[in-house]
């Protein structure tokens, strides 16, 4: 039986909701948890070669690809070296949701246009200072990732037979 005091979601939330809910930093919030966020998801579109980022600007914001492409790339000297090519249904800035962090690396739409939602960062601490269950859940989240990253770094460091150097990776932990 239906619970008639639960709020009920309209079919366009409900929509976004099952988007979020494909995104890992949002996987594990319920709906009643995401709904927290739609206030704050401001859609806005980006043309081919557009920067969304560059590397050591504030982290002002989430980003999250509703349609579209997004490069993301690491300057080094003159040249930009794709670390990854990103689409619909992936986050990106995800260092928004931590205090005082800066872009570590440059965020480019490289598809002829993008549709990208946007979580300000004030909204994001916002939330996680009223609803400590969501921070705990979208930090173990965030964690998770970079988790994986970091095995990701060690694997690739393993097959270059260790052509980079890691101590210059740890010298600040």
């Amino acid at each position: 039986m239906k619970n008639p005091f639960q709020r009920s979601y309209s079919a366009e939330e409900t929509s976004i909701f099952n988007f979020l809910s494909g995104i890992k930093i949002f996987e594990a919030l319920s709906d009643d948890e995401k709904a927290f966020f739609l206030p704050y998801l401001y859609l806005r579109k980006y043309k081919q070669d557009e920067v969304v980022f560059f590397r050591k600007d504030p982290s002002h914001a989430l980003y999250v690809i509703k349609r579209g492409k997004v490069s993301i790339s690491f300057d080094v000297g003159e040249e930009l070296e794709v670390l990854n090519q990103i689409g619909t249904g992936h986050s990106f800035g995800n260092n928004a949701c931590i205090e005082n962090t800066n872009r570590f690396y440059n965020a480019i739409v490289t598809s002829p246009d993008a549709d990208l939602y946007v979580i300000p960062h004030v909204n994001i601490m916002d939330i996680f200072s009223s609803q400590p269950k969501i921070k705990a859940k979208m930090l173990a989240s965030l964690t998770e990732m970079y988790d994986e990253y970091t095995k990701q770094l060690f694997a690739s460091y393993r097959s270059s037979k260790g052509f980079f150097s890691l101590d210059l990776l740890y010298t600040t932990f």
